[in-house]
């Protein structure tokens, strides 16, 4: 349930409605605009009678959210979401260039490192190095951006991963779509005050995406940006798609920023050039890649 109050209306008159809430056993979550407050009523909503929190002081309009997501949604939120890393504006007008090419960094806006990466074939494990080894070398990519003042994407793959790459001091964990379903993971990085991007696997629609935000949303970490890295495609040859239409359904849908990844979506028929610009017309807010000339 959103609670919409009036412009400017008193610190009085939120905590009013804070404190009905409260009372039946919901929680709240405020958003505070220029003009207006929203307060989200997060629980069980048949607790309330219709016009009940409409009665209330300064309250200008009350309605249901259907959806299995409310901190993240427009309609709590209107304005859309902007994190601030070392400086750098996720959810901002500019669409940023996210290198996943470290040696490249001195013209993009961010990196993206992947240091927990295995193959799945099964003798490439000898190529694949010591664990310890590429913790180190993830140490080194983000000393060398933060040289630079330069935030650094790093992908987890297990959440036995979370700690060393704070400790590396990370500053945004990445999160694979093969890990959009783990909710031991969701759970703690919703408990901490770490950005996060949340990536869709390639079988997964759009509405189990936003609910997995609004899990880690609901643990209390807002810092989440979506990651789109790719669905399913009909051509034999490319298995992989940049998913426009998810893209375009979240920014219309959730105030969160969205970035696409497409360091794996490109080929002969579909050139990274094309794809930044099919990725900035859908909307994002970022994308990783190689780099384009």
């Amino acid at each position: 349930m959103i609670i919409v109050m009036r412009k400017w209306s008193s610190e009085e008159s939120v905590q009013r409605v804070v404190d009905t809430i409260r009372s039946r056993g919901l929680r709240e979550h405020i958003s505070r605009g220029e003009e207006r407050t929203i307060i989200g009523a997060l629980g069980d909503e048949r607790v309330f009678h219709s016009n009940e929190l409409a009665r209330l002081p300064d309250v200008e309009r009350v309605f249901r959210v259907l959806n299995d997501w409310k901190i993240i949604s427009r309609e709590g939120q209107p304005e859309d979401s902007k994190i601030s890393i070392r400086g750098v504006l996720f959810g901002g007008e500019k669409v940023l260039d996210i290198a996943a090419d470290i040696n490249r960094i001195e013209d993009a806006d961010a990196g993206f490192v992947d240091p927990f990466y295995l193959s799945a074939r099964p003798y490439a494990e000898m190529d694949n190095g010591s664990e310890k080894a590429r913790i180190q070398l993830m140490q080194q990519d983000i000393r060398r951006l933060h040289e630079q003042g330069k935030p650094i994407l790093v992908r987890i793959r297990d959440v036995r991963q979370i700690d060393e790459a704070l400790k590396a001091q990370a500053d945004v964990l990445y999160l694979g779509g093969e890990l959009m379903g783990n909710r031991v993971l969701l759970d703690e990085v919703g408990r901490l005050n770490t950005p996060v991007v949340l990536c869709k696997d390639k079988h997964h629609r759009v509405d189990d995406w936003l609910a997995a935000a609004e899990h880690i949303a609901l643990r209390g970490n807002h810092h989440i940006i979506l990651g789109e890295a790719g669905t399913l495609s009909f051509e034999p040859e490319h298995a992989y798609r940049l998913d426009v239409d998810a893209i375009v359904r979240v920014r219309q849908t959730c105030h969160l920023p969205v970035i696409a990844n497409i360091t794996r979506l490109w080929h002969n028929d579909m050139p990274q050039h094309i794809l930044y610009r099919l990725a900035q017309a859908a909307g994002v807010n970022g994308i990783v890649g190689s780099g384009v000339d």
